[in-house]
């Protein structure tokens, strides 16, 4: 089980023009390139390629770095660093570094 930043998780942004906006991790492209959730929205003409889909400019995120984002923290409501607690019956969970609140 990787302890990781993973698919599912709610971020916020650091860094670019969406900066200070969370949302939830959709997915991981290859290496460190992630899709979130109602981020770096990005305008694309589409065709209409069957008689039921239509056509038109579609909004669609947009990817980009890892390491723009961090882990965000309910209890702090921010971003925050995060570490490794074992639990009883070696069950491993993620803390935050400033209140210790499980996230």
């Amino acid at each position: 089980m990787s302890l990781k930043i993973k698919k599912g998780d709610n971020v916020i942004i650091e860094k670019g023009k969406d900066k200070g906006k969370t949302g939830k991790i959709l997915k991981f492209l290859d290496g460190n390139r992630i899709i979130v959730e109602g981020a770096n929205i990005a305008k694309k003409h589409m065709r209409r390629r069957s008689e039921t889909e239509t056509g038109g400019i579609k909004e669609i995120p947009s990817p980009f770095s890892l390491s723009n984002v961090a882990l965000f923290c309910p209890s702090c409501a921010k971003g925050v660093r995060f570490g490794v607690k074992i639990l009883e019956g070696n069950e491993k969970v993620r803390v935050c570094k400033k209140c210790q609140q499980t996230i």
